[in-house]
């Protein structure tokens, strides 16, 4: 039997619905409408940043656009032209705008979507803390050998770097980073600090001179650090019952580091250790032994917070993790529409501002359950009935 290539689908109009779900977002999007005509002196330009970024949705939410050539061929759809205010844009001017289009001009729009947004149900331990609970972390898209630039193992290995900061009261990433696979994290983390935040880090960050540019640019930080920390105690506390029932086997407020390192810290700090479940798969693989994992150790600043709380703070660094996999695995962000940074960085934060909008329209954190629920909507397999269904659901619950 010969050999069959396998069919491309080719979207039709009646699959796709739903745009009025968009005009949350129109309006934003039009202060886009004039990035990158700086040097369109004739004003020949067809396809603008905002009618880009429409489409960029656009792929988020429709599992039937796999590609850049299907979004090729959704612009040449009427009622996406229509609802949308695209013009039919050719393979060559999607492939352009990743160049043309300034990913940064996006910044501000998701700094707005993410001041609309308000806490999700949580803890009530973690109101009033002295800061936004952000936690960072890194993750790793890979890419073609030939992306010269995504530097990471060698040649024939190539990646970049999403260097993320997710709001985890919220639920949703608020900024991102794009940098080649081998970028140091702490570096890029000491770059993109903000006032008025409580940073919730994995060991990966415990460099004690970060921590201290953390303090000094007006944050706070809760941080694992290695097990065989060296300090000076400068006071032992007690446990109390709400710390032993969190698993604190230890609180105490230390100077951190040796005597040739200690002065990279200008303030004592305080260190919690909470025991922990040890991960099997990493105690028999070597990736951290038994020793490493009984327990947690945690550095903080914040020496007014009760010791449970900074346990529970940490407990919920895991929420970014979660995310990593919603936007690589159910976003599709581990194939990439560009090669190129700023393109990359255009396609991460149209994959931000979908979570914001499914935070804003639900209500709650953006899961798996309600993204294919909206997908099934916006390819016409649900109808707004049992959407609309879907989403009281969800408030019923928080």
């Amino acid at each position: 039997m010969p050999f069959m290539s396998k069919k491309r689908h080719k979207i039709k109009e009646h699959e796709l619905q739903g745009f009025k779900y968009f005009k949350a977002i129109s309006k934003m999007l039009e202060s886009l409408s004039d990035v990158g005509c700086e040097r369109d002196l004739a004003g020949n330009r067809i396809l603008h940043m905002d009618q880009y970024i429409s489409l960029l949705l656009l792929y988020m939410f429709n599992p039937i656009c796999t590609s850049l050539r299907s979004l090729q061929q959704a612009s040449e759809l009427k009622k996406v032209q229509k609802k949308l205010g695209v013009p039919r844009a050719s393979l060559g001017s999607l492939s352009e705008a990743s160049t043309v289009f300034d990913s940064r001009a996006m910044l501000e729009i998701i700094k707005q979507l993410g001041k609309r947004l308000k806490p999700i149900a949580h803890h009530e331990k973690l109101n009033n803390l002295p800061g936004i609970l952000t936690a960072v972390d890194g993750t790793l898209l890979k890419c073609l050998p030939k992306i010269a630039w995504a530097l990471w193992v060698d040649d024939e290995h190539k990646a970049v770097k999403n260097h993320l900061h997710f709001e985890i009261l919220k639920g949703v990433p608020v900024k991102a980073t794009i940098t080649e696979g081998n970028a140091n994290e702490k570096d890029v983390l000491a770059e993109n600090l903000e006032p008025g935040r409580i940073y919730v880090l994995d060991r990966g960050y415990a460099k004690y001179g970060l921590l201290q540019k953390i303090l000094d640019g007006r944050s706070s930080f809760v941080c694992r650090i290695q097990d065989n920390y060296a300090c000076e105690v400068i006071e032992e506390r007690a446990v109390t019952a709400d710390g032993e029932a969190a698993g604190v086997v230890r609180d105490r407020v230390v100077q951190l580091g040796s005597k040739g390192k200690s002065d990279e810290m200008s303030r004592a700090v305080r260190v919690v250790e909470v025991k922990c479940r040890p991960h099997v798969k990493r105690m028999h693989t070597g990736r951290g032994g038994p020793e490493q994992s009984q327990t947690i150790v945690i550095a903080t600043n914040l020496l007014d917070v009760e010791a449970d709380v900074i346990a529970l703070i940490f407990k919920h660094r895991w929420t970014i993790e979660v995310f990593f996999r919603f936007y690589k695995h159910i976003l599709g962000c581990r194939h990439l529409l560009s090669h190129n940074k700023n393109g990359i960085e255009l396609q991460t934060y149209s994959a931000i501002i979908a979570c914001l909008l499914i935070s804003l329209w639900t209500g709650r954190k953006p899961t798996l359950r309600t993204y294919e629920m909206f997908c099934w909507y916006f390819t016409g397999m649900a109808d707004e009935q049992e959407l609309m269904a879907h989403i009281q659901d969800l408030k019923k619950i928080a």
